[in-house]
C-alpha cells in the first residue's frame, strides 16, 4: 500500500510539474506583454486594486482548507456517506461566503477603493471596472472550491493539470487580444479575464458532477456536518486573515507611503515568485491528501514520513531554482521586462528568501490540519503573522525604505517555522529532535556550502553574457552535488544512483549480435 502511495504521488507531481512548467513560461511572457501594454501605472493599478478583493479571500481560503482536509480524512476512512454530507454542506457554506464577499467589497471595498487608495484621477473609472470585474471573478472561484476540492482529494491530478493549461492558453490569447479591440487597454483586460475565469469553473463544475456522485448538491440538513466544518474553518479563518492582512495589507501600505509605481514592481515580484513557488506547491499538493489519509487511518509512521520528506525536498528544489535567478535577478528582469519599475531585484530578491525558508513549513501546516485539533496552532500562528503589519508600518513611518517590509517578514517566517515545530510535539507527537537533523541539518549545510561559488562567479566575473550563464551553470551544479553530497541520506543515494545507472541503460543503444 505505502508503495502504491509513493507511486501514485510521484505520479501526481509529474502531472503537476508539466502543468506548471507551461504555466510558468506563458505568465513570465504574458506579464512582460501586459506591464508594456498596459504601462507601468496601468499594471500598478490593476494588481493593487485586485489586491482590494484577495483582502476578502480569507474569508474563502479558510473554508477552502476546511473541506479539502474533511474531503481527504472522510476518503481516509471510506466514510461515503458522510464525504456526500461534507461535500453537500461546503456548497452551502461557500455560497453563503461569495455573498458575503459581495456585500463586503460593494461596501467597505469600494469605499477603501474610491476614498483612501492613491490612483490618478485619470484612471479611476478603469479602476472601477478592474475593481468589478475581480469581485465577480473571485465569487466564482469561491463556489468552484468543493469541486475542486473533490478532484484533489480524489488525486486526479491529470485533470487538474490538463485543465490548468487549458486557461494557460486563454490567459495567453487575453493577452494578444488586447491588440485586437479599441477603447480602455486596462478595461478590457479585466473583462476579459473575468470570462477566462467563468469558462475555466464551468468546466470543473461539470466534470466533478459527472465524475463523482457526491458532488450532486442537495441540502444538507445535519447541523453537525456544519457545526464541525465551521468551526475547523472558524480558527483556520484567523491563520488566513493574518496571511493576507501581512501579504497584501503590506502591499497596501507600500501604495499609501510610494504610490502605484512601488505596487508594480511588487507585483512583478510576486509573478517570478508564484513561478517559482509553483515547484515545491506542486508536489505537496500531490502529498497532502497522503497526509491527511495516514492520519486518518493511523499510519503515524508514514505521515512522519511524508512530513520530513515534503519539507526537506520542497525546500531543495526551490533553493535550486531561486539561487540562480537571486544572483543574477536584474539580468533577468531587464531580459524578460525591458521596462523594469524602480526596487523590482530587490524585492524578488527578498521575495524569494522569504518564500523558499517559507516552504518548508508547508507539510507541517497539513500535518496540522490532518489533525483537526487546530486552535491553538492557527491562533498562535495568526497572533505572530498579523506583526508584520504594524512593525512594517514603524519602519516606514521611521522612513525607511520600501523593502524593509520584506526584512520583516523573513524574521517572522523563521520564528513561526519553530513555533510550529514547538505546537505539533504536543499536537501529533511531532519528533522535533528528529525533524531537526533529517530536514534542519541538511537544508543548513546545503544552503551554506551550496552559495559559495556561485557567489564568488557572481563577484568574479564582469556583467555580461557569459556571467549570466556561468552563474546559473555553477548555482545549478553546486547546489546539485550539495544536495546530493550534504542534504540526502545513504537510502536516498542509493536510489538516485538506481535511477541513474536505469535511465543511462534504457538510453543506451542495442547491443548487436554478431
Amino acid at each position: 500500500m505505502t508503495q502504491s502511495n509513493n507511486a501514485r504521488i510521484v505520479k501526481n507531481t509529474g502531472m503537476l510539474y508539466i502543468r506548471m512548467f507551461f504555466t510558468m513560461l506563458v505568465t513570465l511572457y504574458t506579464s512582460r506583454i501586459i506591464l508594456n501594454t498596459l504601462g507601468v501605472q496601468d499594471f500598478g493599478i490593476y494588481n493593487v486594486v485586485g489586491g482590494i478583493v484577495v483582502m476578502f479571500s480569507f474569508l474563502n481560503s479558510a473554508m477552502m482548507s476546511a473541506t479539502q482536509r474533511f474531503f481527504s480524512f472522510e476518503l481516509g476512512r471510506k466514510d461515503y456517506e458522510q464525504l456526500r454530507k461534507v461535500f453537500n454542506a461546503s456548497v452551502g457554506v461557500h455560497l453563503f461566503i461569495a455573498f458575503i464577499v459581495l456585500f463586503l467589497a460593494e461596501t467597505i471595498g469600494l469605499w477603501f477603493l474610491n476614498t483612501q487608495m492613491v490612483i490618478p484621477p485619470d484612471r479611476i473609472t478603469a479602476a472601477n471596472w478592474v475593481y468589478q470585474c475581480s469581485v465577480f471573478s473571485f465569487m466564482i472561484i469561491v463556489i468552484q472550491v468543493p469541486f475542486n476540492a473533490a478532484i484533489i482529494a480524489h488525486e486526479k491530478m491529470s485533470f487538474y493539470a490538463y485543465i490548468s493549461l487549458l486557461e494557460v492558453f486563454f490567459k495567453l490569447l487575453i493577452v494578444f487580444a488586447l491588440g485586437w479591440f479599441a477603447g480602455d487597454k486596462l478595461e478590457i483586460y479585466a473583462i476579459m479575464y473575468l470570462m477566462t475565469t467563468l469558462l475555466i469553473v464551468s468546466i470543473y463544475l461539470i466534470y466533478s458532477k459527472k465524475k463523482y456522485q457526491e458532488c450532486s448538491y442537495r441540502i444538507c440538513r445535519d447541523k453537525a456536518i456544519y457545526k464541525e466544518l465551521v468551526s475547523y474553518a472558524g480558527w483556520t479563518l484567523w491563520i488566513k486573515m493574518a496571511t493576507v492582512g501581512s501579504t497584501y495589507g503590506l502591499y497596501l501600505l507600500l501604495n499609501t507611503f510610494f504610490g502605484p509605481l512601488v505596487n508594480a514592481a511588487v507585483a512583478i515580484a510576486n509573478q517570478v515568485n508564484l513561478a517559482i513557488n509553483n515547484f515545491g506547491a506542486n508536489m505537496m499538493m500531490a502529498m497532502n491528501p497522503q497526509i491527511i489519509k495516514s492520519y486518518a487511518s493511523g499510519d503515524k509512521e508514514y505521515m512522519n514520513k511524508l512530513i520530513f520528506c515534503g519539507s526537506k525536498y520542497s525546500f531543495f528544489l526551490l533553493y535550486l531554482l531561486s539561487l540562480p535567478i537571486i544572483l543574477e535577478v536584474n539580468t533577468v528582469l531587464v531580459w524578460w521586462l525591458k521596462i523594469v519599475p524602480e526596487y523590482t531585484g530587490i524585492f524578488c530578491q527578498l521575495v524569494l528568501v522569504d518564500t523558499t525558508i517559507g516552504c518548508i513549513s508547508d507539510s507541517l501546516i497539513t500535518a496540522a490540519q490532518a489533525s483537526g485539533k487546530i486552535k491553538k496552532f492557527q491562533f498562535v500562528l495568526g497572533s505572530l503573522l498579523f506583526l508584520n503589519i504594524p512593525i512594517s508600518y514603524l519602519f516606514l513611518k521611521l522612513g525607511a525604505s520600501p523593502q524593509v517590509i520584506f526584512y520583516v517578514a523573513i524574521v517572522i517566517t523563521i520564528i513561526a517555522l519553530f513555533v510550529r515545530l514547538w505546537i505539533l510535539r504536543t499536537l501529533i507527537s511531532l519528533p522535533i529532535k528528529k525533524f531537526l537533523n533529517e530536514v534542519m541539518r541538511p537544508v543548513l549545510i546545503v544552503s551554506i556550502v551550496s552559495f559559495i561559488l556561485p557567489f564568488i562567479a557572481e563577484c568574479l566575473i564582469e556583467n555580461t553574457l557569459l556571467r549570466f550563464f556561468s552563474v546559473c551553470f555553477i548555482s545549478l551544479l553546486s547546489v546539485s552535488l550539495s544536495i546530493y553530497f550534504f542534504g540526502f541520506t545513504s537510502e536516498e543515494k542509493i536510489f538516485v544512483k538506481q535511477k541513474f545507472i536505469q535511465i543511462l541503460k534504457n538510453n543506451s543503444p542495442p547491443t548487436t549480435i554478431q
